[in-house]
């Protein structure tokens, strides 16, 4: 699995102009999902995301999500697995089908809230207008294996 998180003021994602999450200070996380993922990556993913020191909290850049309380905004992205090194087309063969990506990034989702995260997130295989106001710009790339 892969994230690309971003730090935030504030994060929604809308589905046909209906908003369906929303969150205030904390993380946009968009999610891929691989074949060789599964549910133990799904929850390292989460531990990694709910613990990484990049949020604010006060004068300093190094709390995490459960450290400060903020919130996480979660949404599918199989293009993260895009491949473009063969000509100008990419290939989405790296990314996990359907059927084997939704479950995982709801366990993503299922398992930041475990933790205690304040945790919404998009809607799988729709056509999702996502906005966020970033904060710092602060955006890191997170492989889970």
């Amino acid at each position: 699995m892969r994230a690309v998180l971003t730090r935030v003021t504030s994060a929604e994602v809308a589905v046909e102009g209906h908003v369906i999450g929303r969150i205030g200070p904390g993380l946009l996380a968009l999610i891929g999902v691989t074949h060789s993922d599964d549910e133990r990556v799904a929850r390292s993913l989460a531990a990694k995301i709910a613990g990484i020191r990049i949020l604010r909290d006060g004068d300093r850049d190094e709390s995490s999500a459960l450290q400060v309380g903020a919130e996480v905004l979660v949404v599918s992205q199989f293009t993260l697995y895009a491949d473009v090194s063969h000509g100008r087309r990419p290939s989405w063969s790296g990314a996990a089908p359907g059927p084997v990506a939704e479950p995982l990034v709801q366990a993503v989702l299922e398992e930041l809230r475990r933790l205690g995260i304040s945790a919404q997130s998009g809607r799988f295989g729709a056509r999702m207008a996502v906005s966020s106001v970033n904060d710092g710009p602060l955006t890191i790339l997170i492989d889970a294996d």
